[in-house]
C-alpha cells in the first residue's frame, strides 16, 4: 500500500452520504439547548472546516445551503477530492474550498482563516496517534474563541469485544496476503468471522452480541466496512481520555451533538439517572453513562471557550429559532422510544404543534402566539420540539433573512444531484435553503422532482424514460418488474410523492408551491 496513506484504506472509495450532525444550524441548536452561546447563524462571516471530507458531498451540500459560511475541506484521498472539486464547480459553489493535504501538511498552510466550526465525522478513531496530536494542535491554533468541535468516534465499552476478534481477523487476512482488491478483503473479513462464529467457540460465548454484530455487518455496504474495520489504525475511545486529549486545544464538552442522546428520560433508568446525578466531574460521568448503555458510537459538540447564557438570552434565542417539518404531519410516530422507555407524544400538545408546522416554519415566537400552544408553556413546548427533532420529524431552521439566495443556491445544487441519479443511485440527499442541512431524497424521488422542474406534464412516464435509458428497472423483492408493473409501482409511488413528500418539500424550500397552494399558504398566514 502507497506511505501516503499511512495504513489508511485508499483503494476503496468512502460512502457518498450526508452526516446530518455537521450541519451548522442543528450544532447550533443542540447547543442552545444546554444553554451554551453558539456562533451567530446569521453572521455573514462565518467559516467552517470540516477535517477528512471523504467525498465531499456533506461539505458540498452544507455550502450550496449556507452560502453566507466559507467552507473548507480537506481529505488526504486525492480521488476524493476531484470529485469533491467536479461537484462544486458543477453545482457553481463559490464559497467551498478543497484540499487533498495530508493533517500535518493542512496545519502548516498559512492561507487558512480561522473557524467558527471545525467538524470531523468518522475520522479520530481511524487514525494514528501522531495525525490526532496533529489535529488537536490545528483545532488550538484556528478554532476561534466560542468555535464549536463537532467529533465523532468509536466508544468503549462498546467496542470491548469487537476489538480482540478484529485482530485475529486482520491476521488472518495478513496471512493470506495483503495485496486482493478491497471488496475481496471485506468478503475475506466477513468469512472468516463467520466461520469462527459457528465454530462454538468460548470467545463468541462469552460475548453473545458478537454473531447478532456480525451478521448486520453482512447487510452493510462493503466500502463502509473497509474504512470502518480494516483500516491499520482503530482506537475506540473512554470519553474521559478523548476529553483529555482535546483539553491541549482549549475545549469544554457541551453535550450529545444527537437530540435523543439529550433525553436520558426515555434512554435510562430514574435510579441510573440518580447515580450519575451524583457524579460531579463531567469525564467521570459521561465515561459512567456510556458504561451504563455499552455505548459503541458517541457524536459530540465541544467549545472554545463555552460561555453560559443568562435565562433571559436563552429565551430570546429559542423565540427567534426556526423549525420546520420533514415529514408529512399523518406520518410522524406518536411515541418516542428511547434505550430503555418509550415517551407517547400528548394529543394535546403534539396535534396542534404539528398543525402549526404542517403550513410552513414558525419560530418558537409563531408558534407560542397560537393561544392553544400558549397554554402548553415555554419549556414544554421546548421539550415537544426537541422530540420531534429527535424522531427525525422535525429540523431547526436558519434565520429568514438570505433566504431568497439561499434557494438559489439549493436550486442549482439539487438540480446537478438530481441530473446525476439519471444515470445512477449516488447521492441520497437534497438541500433545504430553510434548514441550511440536507433532506433525505432517494433516487426516484429525484427523479420525480426533476420532472417538475422540467414542467413535464407526465411524471411517471418522465420517470419510467429516465430508468430505461439507463438500463435501470424498479426492483421489487429483489427482482425487475416488467413493463406493466413497474408503470403501476411508478404510479403508486408518485402517488404517495405528491400525497406525503411534496407540500414538506416545499415548506422546506425544494420546491416552488403551485399558484393555488401559495394562495393557501398566504391565506393560512394572514
Amino acid at each position: 500500500m502507497a506511505n501516503w496513506s499511512a495504513g489508511y484504506v485508499v483503494d476503496v472509495e468512502y460512502t457518498h452520504g450526508f452526516y446530518q450532525e455537521l450541519t451548522p444550524s442543528l450544532l447550533g441548536f443542540l447547543t442552545l439547548l444546554q444553554g451554551v452561546q453558539a456562533p451567530d447563524l446569521g453572521s455573514s462571516a462565518l467559516t467552517y472546516c470540516e477535517l477528512g471530507c471523504g467525498q465531499g458531498f456533506s461539505t458540498n451540500l452544507l455550502a450550496a445551503a449556507n452560502p453566507h459560511i466559507q467552507f473548507h475541506a480537506t481529505d488526504f484521498n486525492p480521488g476524493h477530492i476531484v470529485g469533491a472539486q467536479s461537484l462544486a464547480q458543477a453545482g457553481g459553489l463559490q464559497n467551498v474550498h478543497f484540499y487533498d493535504d495530508s493533517f500535518a501538511d493542512f496545519l502548516d498552510r498559512s492561507d487558512l482563516p480561522d473557524f467558527d466550526f471545525v467538524c470531523l465525522h468518522g475520522i479520530y478513531s481511524w487514525i494514528s496517534p501522531e495525525n490526532r496530536r496533529t489535529i488537536v494542535e490545528f483545532i488550538r491554533r484556528k478554532l476561534k474563541p466560542g468555535g464549536i468541535v463537532y467529533i465523532s468516534y468509536n466508544t468503549m465499552p462498546g467496542w470491548a469485544s469487537m476489538m480482540p476478534l478484529r485482530r485475529l481477523l486482520l491476521e488472518h487476512m495478513a496471512a493470506r496476503g495483503s495485496q486482493l482488491p478491497g471488496p475481496a478483503r471485506v468478503k475475506n473479513f466477513l468469512d472468516v468471522a463467520d466461520k469462527l462464529g459457528k465454530l462454538d467457540t468460548r470467545f463468541f460465548a462469552n460475548h453473545p452480541k458478537l454473531s447478532k454484530r456480525i451478521e448486520k455487518l453482512k447487510d452493510q455496504n462493503s466500502n463502509y466496512i473497509a474504512h470502518e474495520y480494516l483500516n491499520q489504525d482503530l482506537e475506540p475511545f473512554y470519553f474521559s481520555d478523548l476529553a483529555r486529549e482535546l483539553v491541549e486545544a482549549k475545549l469544554t464538552w457541551v453535550g450529545p451533538a444527537n437530540a435523543l442522546e439529550n433525553l436520558d428520560e426515555v434512554n435510562l433508568t430514574k435510579e441510573q439517572r440518580e447515580f450519575l446525578a451524583g457524579i460531579d466531574d463531567i469525564a467521570l460521568r459521561q465515561t459512567t453513562r456510556d458504561h451504563i448503555v455499552d455505548q459503541q458510537f458517541r457524536r459530540d459538540i465541544f467549545i472554545k471557550g463555552a460561555a453560559r447564557l443568562s435565562a433571559h438570552q436563552i429565551r430570546e434565542q429559542w423565540l427567534e429559532t426556526g423549525f420546520v417539518l420533514t415529514a408529512k404531519g399523518s406520518r410522524i410516530p406518536r411515541e418516542l422510544r428511547g434505550l430503555r422507555h418509550g415517551v407517547k407524544l400528548h394529543s394535546g400538545i403534539y396535534d396542534p404543534l404539528i398543525a402549526v408546522l404542517e403550513k410552513g416554519p414558525r419560530t418558537l415566537r409563531e408558534i407560542m402566539a397560537e393561544p392553544v400552544l400558549a397554554q402548553a408553556g415555554f419549556s414544554r413546548l421546548i421539550q415537544a420540539l426537541t422530540i420531534l427533532v429527535a424522531l427525525g420529524s422535525c429540523q431547526p431552521c436558519l434565520p429568514t433573512r438570505g433566504l431568497d439566495e439561499r434557494k438559489l443556491r439549493t436550486e442549482r445544487f439539487n438540480r446537478v444531484v438530481a441530473d446525476l441519479s439519471r444515470f445512477e443511485r449516488k447521492f441520497g440527499s437534497f438541500a433545504s435553503p430553510v434548514t441550511g442541512g440536507g433532506i433525505a431524497a432517494d433516487r426516484i424521488s429525484q427523479l420525480m422532482w426533476l420532472s417538475l422542474e422540467e414542467r413535464e406534464t407526465e411524471m411517471a412516464h418522465f420517470v419510467g424514460s429516465v430508468l430505461s435509458a439507463a438500463g435501470h428497472r424498479l426492483l421489487k423483492d429483489g427482482k425487475p418488474l416488467n413493463d406493466a408493473d413497474q408503470e403501476t409501482e411508478l404510479r403508486q409511488r408518485i402517488a404517495d410523492f405528491e400525497q406525503n413528500t411534496l407540500g414538506v418539500w416545499e415548506n422546506l424550500g425544494l420546491c416552488a408551491p403551485s399558484p393555488q397552494e401559495a394562495a393557501e399558504q398566504r391565506r393560512l398566514r394572514a
